[in-house]
């Protein structure tokens, strides 16, 4: 995907998430939180606890920890923000909060570990397919034109 074609579709076909992030970014940019760019995106750290991420169109939140899987992952959902556009609430972002949720409820109350990687449903594989590659594409082309 090339950059046009990410802010184009961010801000027209996945507009509602999007319109979240900006708000969202605006309030973390109002009390002093500074963004960071990866690739097309920018991203906010914060909180020391180890939990992870929150995609909102071109903006993701993450912990503070150093994992490129969890900004390539977020990324992910970005591109998969683009495509899906009003049906990503409804398809991704909604079971994806869910099962982040039910999952830590599983480990912090009932300290059961979850039988499958967090990965191992469909659109957060997906999420870290597409971040990861569409990072890697950034990279070789910024390293081919030095």
């Amino acid at each position: 995907m090339t950059k046009t074609a990410f802010y184009l579709l961010s801000f027209t076909w996945g507009l509602p998430i999007t319109l979240a992030g900006c708000a969202a970014a605006a309030m973390h940019i109002l009390c002093g939180h500074k963004p960071k760019k990866w690739g097309y995106c920018w991203y906010f750290e914060y909180g020391e606890r180890h939990w992870g991420g929150m995609s909102l169109g071109i903006f993701f939140f993450k912990d503070k920890s150093l994992s490129t899987h969890i900004k390539n992952h977020e990324h992910g959902h970005a591109i998969q923000n683009c495509w899906l556009g009003p049906l990503m609430p409804f398809i991704i972002a909604i079971p994806s909060f869910s099962r982040y949720w039910y999952r830590e409820y599983q480990m912090r109350v009932r300290h059961v570990q979850p039988r499958t990687h967090y990965d191992a449903v469909w659109f957060e594989g997906q999420a870290t397919r597409l971040g990861t590659e569409l990072i890697r594409q950034i990279s070789e082309k910024k390293n081919s034109e030095k």
